[in-house]
């Protein structure tokens, strides 16, 4: 199942400048773990913003919801999950 995951990432003005970095360093990690997996497909980032566009293809919504709420930065973001499915013009 594909779905489309837009993250808009908000980290407290208030966070230490230290365990953000922390935060984002075994974010990545993890990310590049899903990526190398291919259950992250593809990852864009939004430009202008703390965002980021992405494609998941991942076996049911469960398994999405567990892999997003596994991201070091989940408390932190404001998430849209959008399923897709095939288009009857794509060649």
């Amino acid at each position: 199942m594909l779905y489309m995951v837009e993250m808009n990432v908000n980290i407290p003005n208030d966070m230490p400048v230290e365990v953000a970095n922390e935060i984002k360093a075994t974010e990545k990690a993890y990310s590049q773990e899903l990526q190398r997996s291919g259950k992250w497909a593809h990852i864009w980032r939004v430009v202008g913003e703390y965002k980021n566009v992405s494609i998941f293809d991942v076996e049911s919504n469960e398994e999405l919801h567990t892999l997003l709420s596994g991201l070091p930065l989940f408390p932190y973001m404001d998430i849209k999950v959008t399923a897709l499915c095939r288009h009857p013009s794509a060649i």
